[in-house]
């Protein structure tokens, strides 16, 4: 096994670990929109309420829950959502356009029933040079999501300009989570047809002086969305649907298949 293969195989593993974490994205259950009007919901301390740019959560005494009383949790649109302890599942407290609550439990059927995550072969075939293309100041970028009537607001630091078989591309980045200096939203010509449909995503180290960067497209991954229904996973924006087949990376969950 070549060094290549053998780093990828240890990525793959350690994906696959994560997304079975006890409270991961396969562990979501059930998820509810707030509005103004107070509501109570199965499996969830407190009553909840949508205000304004907050979510509120009013608890009762005899209620186990990470938070006591009246909380407020107001959070960036798009963003991370926040985690409360209820015994032993948590809620999941996040902003997509309005506040919603997303339960994770670990005895979720989804992620009883997980088994891995389908992948092409490794090939260093794809992994393609690139640059980094700065922006003067990063663009909010607005793009659609697999919750119809739904949309997401995302910062631009530049576009990733690649070539493929003698033509040039430009991918949108978005900022990077987890250590990559950028994350890009996709498509190509295998989405619904051995990759999942709606999207796949791509984490971009930054560039160097030069602002040469490396897309290993043996790393594109699925979206919380390719294995559970509860999602609002965003869309690529047109430009990053590439007209080519990327036969590399995650397929469409087992699962979906």
């Amino acid at each position: 096994m070549s060094g290549f293969e053998q780093a990828w195989r240890s990525w793959h593993a350690e994906r696959e670990r994560a997304l079975a974490e006890p409270h991961g994205w396969l562990s979501i259950t059930a998820r509810h929109w707030l509005t103004p009007e107070p509501q109570r919901f199965d499996g969830i301390p407190g009553t909840w309420r949508e205000d304004g740019d907050a979510a509120v959560v009013v608890v009762d005494p005899d209620e186990e829950f990470g938070v006591s009383g009246t909380t407020r949790f107001e959070l960036v649109n798009s963003g991370p959502g926040e985690m409360v302890k209820a015994g032993d599942r948590v809620v999941e407290v996040a902003r997509r356009s309005g506040y919603l609550l997303r339960l994770r439990d670990l005895a979720a059927p989804v992620r009883a029933a997980f088994r891995g995550v389908p992948a092409y072969e490794p090939d260093p075939a794809w992994v393609l040079p690139g640059r980094f293309e700065p922006y003067d100041e990063p663009r909010p970028v607005t793009v659609g999501a697999v919750v119809e009537g739904l949309s997401h607001v995302y910062f631009s630091p530049g576009v990733l300009r690649f070539a493929y078989r003698g033509e040039e591309f430009a991918l949108t980045a978005f900022n990077g989570k987890g250590g990559a200096a950028f994350s890009v939203l996709f498509t190509d010509a295998t989405s619904g047809v051995t990759t999942y449909a709606a999207n796949r995503s791509l984490a971009v180290a930054g560039p160097d002086a030069d602002g040469r960067v490396e897309l290993d497209f043996n790393r594109a991954v699925n979206l919380p969305c390719a294995f559970i229904d509860l999602a609002t996973c965003p869309l690529p924006p047109p430009e990053n649907r590439l007209p080519f087949p990327v036969e590399a990376g995650e397929q469409i969950p087992w699962e979906r298949r």
